[in-house]
């Protein structure tokens, strides 16, 4: 089908009811072809009395604008939601806009609704290409438009339209679009150039927008085990090895102290445990520092095979792995530090001097 064919099958097409009682009609432009868009609802209303509702993102002298401090996305979507149709309005500068491909993506694809394209001062082939190849579009000659006025006042129950009205209107619209695509294809005004939205930004935009979801879903993954992930891949048993050299005394036991900051946060137990070997470690006491070091692998293996972990929350995989291998390493830095540690000298004794006893002579 060529597409002056498809411009004179549009005349036989007839938008499906959808049964909305207070029928919208969603114009989705470019933010620089406002003012078309402007027009464009200023014909709908003319024609029908007001009748026709219709909701531009760009308005901003009425109410089918967005308000200042609002959501515009969650607002976008919900009108979206209550729309009965959508136009949307292809200019020389909007034909490759990703926002109207957005924007009449989720109103056909997934809430159903009618989408037609609006060739203004393009050829209707161009319009018709890519996504809306599917769509029975138009061009913007006064039967085409004229037709297009009947159908969404069809919406209306009981709205019966007035032919020399609808025929006045349609060419006071065409007048003012030729006016206004004269105009903005001049491209000599400074103010519209200070107006121009970032394609690249707006582009971007929908792309985050797609990528919203999965990426929600994968972060509701990760808050499922509150041990932060990046901890454990970032500490690494060799780690232990270069915490003993720090302090500039390989003896010195601060290394264990260190390591066991670690795991302050997410496992205060193992810490506090931890922190016991360290101060029996400090005080040299060697039956201490074995005593303590037993209790941390009883606890662990204790709290680790058992289904406390779990409860508590700490059930992932690789938190289970640390918290098994981290008393293995903190024991073995233990062993080298004391190994490391020079021997100290053997206490000296104080030497009590007896004196003779000048009375007794012992």
């Amino acid at each position: 089908m060529t597409e002056s064919e498809k411009s004179k099958a549009l005349s036989d097409v007839e938008i499906p009811s959808s049964g909305i009682s207070n029928p919208l009609v969603f114009i989705s432009h470019d933010a620089r072809d406002a003012e078309l868009a402007e027009a464009f609802s200023k014909l709908l209303k003319s024609v029908s009395a007001g009748m026709i509702k219709t909701f531009r993102s760009s308005d901003k002298k009425g109410t089918e604008g967005i308000d200042f401090g609002e959501e515009w996305y969650k607002r976008l979507m919900a009108q979206l939601q209550s729309t009965s149709d959508v136009v949307c309005l292809f200019t020389e500068r909007s034909l490759d806009r990703p926002w109207i491909l957005f924007e009449a993506g989720v109103a056909k694809g997934k809430l159903n609704t009618p989408v037609v394209g609006v060739a203004l001062g393009v050829p209707l082939s161009r319009v018709s290409a890519g996504p809306f190849y599917q769509f029975m579009n138009m061009d913007d000659s006064e039967g085409d438009l004229t037709k297009l006025v009947n159908q969404l006042a069809r919406r209306v129950p009981n709205l019966e339209l007035d032919g020399d009205v609808v025929e006045g209107q349609v060419a006071t619209f065409k007048a003012t679009e030729t006016a206004l695509l004269k105009k903005l294809a001049s491209g000599s005004s400074k103010a519209e150039a200070k107006e121009e939205v970032d394609e690249s930004a707006v582009a971007k935009l929908a792309e985050e927008m797609k990528a919203l979801p999965s990426r929600v879903a994968e972060r509701l993954v990760e808050s499922g085990d509150p041990f932060r992930r990046r901890r454990v891949r970032r500490f690494h048993p060799m780690m232990f090895e270069e915490l003993m050299h720090m302090s500039g005394d390989p003896g010195d036991p601060v290394a264990i102290l260190m390591a066991a900051s670690l795991v302050r946060d997410d496992m205060p137990w193992l810490y506090e445990l931890s922190m016991e070997v360290y101060r029996a470690a400090k005080e040299g006491d060697a039956e201490a520092i074995e005593r303590e070091i037993m209790r941390l692998r009883r606890f662990s293996d204790m709290m680790m095979r058992g289904p406390f972990m779990e409860e508590l929350g700490f059930g992932g995989k690789e938190t289970h792995m640390f918290a098994m291998e981290f008393p293995r390493m903190l024991e073995h830095t233990l062993r080298r530090t004391l190994d490391m540690r020079p021997a100290r000298p053997p206490a000296r004794r104080k030497i009590l001097k007896h004196h003779d006893d000048p009375d007794t002579g012992q």
